[in-house]
């Protein structure tokens, strides 16, 4: 059990807001129907292991990740196709891993693993993102977003995507490798501050966090030091036990906090993602945080075409950000990596059936919405941006990296460069 072990967040008693259904554009009328939408939450999937073996773990989604990569790998390496890889890298630390203990006793709680790890500040080279560092206390999520792109994470680990909520890995002393890695890696005397997103691959206040703490022991590292750039996304109000150690970290670096609310329907929100606190929740967190003089902003990613797209809804869910003091508001398409639509077209299929040709025929073959949609979303959400007057985010226009449109991606108005652009430190 981790020493750093820390109360449930405290709960707050907001009213619900109700949107007004709609037709979705590009969809079925009735999509959105409770008829639909009836029926008992999906079941957890625990299809087999996968069948991946890279030696070493990513924070940003690799180009080509899938099962196919890995065959090739096999092939180059002079193995038989059916031959299956010796473990190395985190798999082989990842199998080794024992249980965590736990005070949760309730049957469906994840299994927790205590995994030792070389580093917990891991450089992101990619030119796909807006940052430099990442930092996922944990590996695996138990929100159990069904829409998650970082599945693909639990590959590396040669497990199943449909694993990702069920094993949570609890990374091993965060808080000493913390300091020693900020300490030799991070480059304070950058021509630009290099900045460093927390929470890109799994939400560093899921509820594993009550118990282990890794959260809060790499923020309390963070905040012994001054002059750096720093960024936590989360879909949980869990976060509001670190109110005074937000505030001691902003008073030295730059610090800004992303809340994800992708719906502000609890129905909507439950279904899809069935373990995250409700988007009430989310919204009062905004505004404690905002009370606190922290630096607060509203994600709305991923916006998923034909259920959280109709009209007036974003309208509606950015009026509600801004109600509650958000900064900055912006949302992005859904994207699709293989291991993600191995569970998200399933989902969809069962919940909304009037939605599945058109999802397959989007993202069977491509992780991205068509460019035209995606380029209609982005200037909806600049104009209500506009309209509502949202900042840009504080470190938004010197960091601003164009992409191929992922998940995370900025909606801004204007061009469909602008749509392309993506931040997947914004994790939805």
């Amino acid at each position: 059990m981790s020493p750093v072990l820390t109360n449930p967040a405290m709960g707050f008693t907001v009213h619900r807001r109700r949107v007004t259904p709609t037709p979705a554009p590009l969809f079925p009328d009735d999509a959105h129907s409770p008829k639909t939408m009836a029926g008992e939450l999906a079941p957890l999937f625990t299809g087999p292991s996968g069948q991946r073996s890279e030696a070493s773990p990513a924070d940003c989604p690799p180009p080509g990740a899938g099962a196919a990569g890995t065959r090739l790998a096999n092939v180059a390496a002079g193995m038989s196709p059916g031959a299956k890889a010796p473990l190395v890298g985190i798999a082989r630390l990842a199998a080794a891993s024992p249980p965590a203990e736990t005070r949760r006793k309730s049957e469906g709680r994840p299994e927790y693993f205590v995994l030792p790890v070389k580093s917990i500040l891991n450089r992101c080279d990619s030119q796909r993102v807006p940052f430099e560092w990442t930092i996922n206390p944990y590996r695996g999520c138990e929100f159990g977003c069904k829409y998650c792109y970082a599945r693909y994470t639990h590959e590396y680990m040669e497990l199943d995507g449909s694993e990702f909520e069920r094993k949570i890995f609890v990374k091993k002393d965060a808080g000493p490798l913390l300091a020693r890695d900020v300490s030799h890696k991070y480059a304070f005397d950058a021509p630009k501050t290099e900045h460093i997103a927390i929470g890109t691959a799994t939400d560093p206040y899921q509820p594993a966090e009550r118990e282990y703490g890794v959260t809060r022991a790499c923020l309390e590292e963070l905040a012994k030091r001054e002059g750096l750039s720093i960024s936590i996304t989360t879909k949980s109000n869990q976060i509001l036990r670190d109110v005074e150690l937000l505030k001691r970290i902003a008073e030295k670096s730059s610090l800004s906090l992303n809340i994800t609310v992708t719906t502000l329907r609890p129905r909507l929100a439950r279904l899809l993602e069935p373990r995250a606190p409700r988007p009430d929740l989310r919204l009062a967190a905004v505004k404690e945080l905002r009370e606190a003089g922290l630096a607060v902003g509203v994600s709305a990613s991923p916006l998923l075409p034909g259920i959280s797209d109709r009209e007036g809804e974003v309208e509606e869910l950015a009026a509600a950000a801004k109600a509650a003091g958000a900064q900055w508001f912006f949302a992005g398409v859904l994207f699709l990596m293989p291991s993600s639509a191995k569970q998200f077209l399933p989902f969809i299929r069962e919940k909304f059936p009037r939605l599945a040709k058109q999802y397959e025929q989007w993202y069977t073959r491509n992780g991205y919405a068509p460019e035209e949609y995606r380029r209609k979303i982005s200037e909806r959400v600049g104009r209500v941006k506009r309209e509502l007057g949202f900042m840009d985010r504080p470190w938004e226009e010197v960091r601003r990296k164009t992409t191929p449109c992922a998940q995370m991606s900025l909606a801004l108005a204007g061009s469909s460069a602008q749509s392309e652009t993506s931040t997947l430190w914004a994790l939805g």
